[in-house]
């Protein structure tokens, strides 16, 4: 077994090299040139373009054993480079069309080669652009709802449930998501990071008691309720786009947790950039012209990932009790109620907890930004707090609706 390798640019061009040349992949033709730099910016992983003369090329992308946006201080495991190679492995079998292409995968140097989507764009940063993709949500409600049932109890086998639920058992980076989610947000923590003009309003939150009841029910579901193998980080950078393309990517903190997880942190990252856009677009058309864009993307991915999953549960169930009349429509319905208050914690976390979003932190005027961070706060603390009244997904529109106006 090689010893691991902190990778730098010539170490990927040398690795690459040595898979076409020893290894036969047909990755690069071996006669050309090949250069590669590292441009990753996210908080855990290293992340290199390795091209040749005739402008291919792929991505190679390795995991450090530690959180890079900490530093060495705060470990992790390496083995989340193999949770999210056999996450995309298995989600693109699902649903290949929306899911990054694994090239090569090498446990033991804690690195995936992937195909280059650099021809698109980051979700987030596109948003932040206020730029439209009408085709986002069908995309994305496709990818959520086919992921979700083929690796649910209403497809697997029992045994081959629990195999794949050990299979993808990632404790480090759950409990980063615990922590980040579900802990700090409600007391004073030492990653917790807001301005004090915040510091009133974050006090009445963390002074609420029945949010905190709230949000101790969704962590308990969160621990103990391996529904489906889940892409565990469903934010606005872990998505590709383009007019006609959606990728999903990054899914290192995948497990098997609640299906209401990836839904209600993809409709949350939609609010968040709602939010940011009454400080970043002044024109009131142009603005009303945006939110209602982005309130069209976040009813249409979930009403066809609810339709979807129903059509899935009476077509493709394997279960004959769980095929019983009616418990379909009964389970979504506590899907639904567990995405809201998902979304909720998104809000908040976002605003308030150690990872900020850029859709918000990037607001110059420093008070118009107090604002959106005082209205994602409000906006998340009432869908947590409501999100056992909503019994359909009307229900939950008429929340939004009546909380963003």
């Amino acid at each position: 077994m090689a010893e691991y390798v902190t990778f730098n640019a010539q170490h990927a061009i040398d690795y690459i090299k040595n898979l076409v040349i020893k290894d036969g992949y047909n990755l690069f033709d071996p006669e050309q040139t090949l250069t590669a730099y590292e441009f990753g910016d996210g908080n855990l992983n290293l992340v290199f373009r390795i091209s040749d003369e005739q402008s291919n090329s792929i991505i190679l992308k390795q995991a450090l054993p530690y959180a890079r946006c900490v530093g060495e201080s705060w470990p992790l495991t390496l083995d989340r480079a193999r949770i999210e190679a056999q996450v995309l492995l298995n989600h693109g079998a699902l649903s290949p069309d929306y899911t990054a292409k694994v090239l090569h995968h090498n446990p033991e140097q804690a690195l995936t080669i992937l195909e280059d989507l650099s021809h698109l764009q980051i979700l987030r940063s596109a948003q932040i652009n206020a730029e439209q993709f009408p085709l986002l949500g069908q995309h994305v409600a496709h990818y959520l709802s086919h992921t979700g049932f083929y690796n649910s109890d209403f497809y697997l086998t029992a045994q081959d449930k629990k195999a794949k639920v050990s299979q993808f058992t990632n404790p480090e980076l759950c409990q980063i998501t615990e922590d980040l989610f579900f802990n700090d947000i409600l007391h004073e923590h030492e990653r917790n990071n807001y301005p004090s003009e915040l510091q009133s309003t974050v006090s009445k939150l963390q002074n609420n008691a029945a949010l905190h009841l709230a949000i101790a029910k969704l962590k308990a579901k969160f621990l103990s309720c391996p529904q489906t193998l889940l892409h565990g980080d469903m934010h606005s950078g872990s998505i590709f786009v383009d007019q006609k393309t959606t990728k999903i990517i990054d899914p290192e903190f995948g497990f098997f947790g609640p299906i209401g997880f990836d839904i209600g942190s993809f409709i949350g990252n939609l609010l968040l950039n709602y939010c940011a856009q009454n400080a970043r677009i002044s024109e009131f058309v142009t603005r009303r012209n945006y939110h209602s864009h982005l309130l069209t993307c976040l009813q249409e991915s979930y009403s066809l990932f609810e339709q979807q999953w129903l059509t899935l549960i009476v077509e493709q169930t394997t279960d004959n009790n769980l095929k019983t009349a009616g418990y379909g429509k009964y389970f979504m319905q506590q899907v639904l109620q567990d995405a809201i208050g998902y979304c909720g914690t998104e809000l908040i976390r976002r605003t308030i907890g150690l990872a900020h979003v850029a859709d918000i932190d990037g607001i110059a005027d420093a008070q118009a930004r107090l604002d959106v961070q005082r209205h994602t706060l409000a906006l998340g603390e009432q869908l947590v707090l409501n999100a056992h009244t909503c019994n359909s997904k009307e229900d939950f529109f008429s929340l939004l609706i009546s909380q963003l106006n």
